[in-house]
């Protein structure tokens, strides 16, 4: 088990290996999943503040250059919690007023 602190919502407890962003929405971040996990979207990026979640995957890369977006991101529908991290999440419903889209499968 590892602990994943969100800034704005506290630390919770997660199970290694599950999908960041389920991690998220389980414990009640509403992070946006708008593409439900295909790393289209780029809408369930996060800034990792502390903690190692590997490099950055091809999928991500592609889509963060598409997309014009800074390569220091990460899309929590791409990585796995492996330990201890503390993120922020970029975009929420409560953020952006949109919904939260279909729930990734792990």
């Amino acid at each position: 088990m590892a602990y994943v602190t969100v800034l704005g919502y506290g630390t919770f407890e997660v199970e290694n290996g599950k999908k960041l962003v389920l991690a998220l929405e389980d414990n009640g971040v509403n992070i946006l999943h708008r593409c439900g996990g295909k790393a289209r979207c780029t809408t369930c990026r996060v800034e990792v503040l502390a903690g190692d979640f590997c490099d950055l995957t091809n999928i991500e890369k592609n889509a963060f250059m598409e997309k014009g977006i800074d390569d220091h991101l990460r899309l929590s529908c791409q990585i796995r919690v492996n330990g201890n991290t503390t993120i922020r999440p970029i975009m929420t419903v409560e953020s952006s007023n949109l919904d939260v889209g279909p729930r990734p499968v792990d």
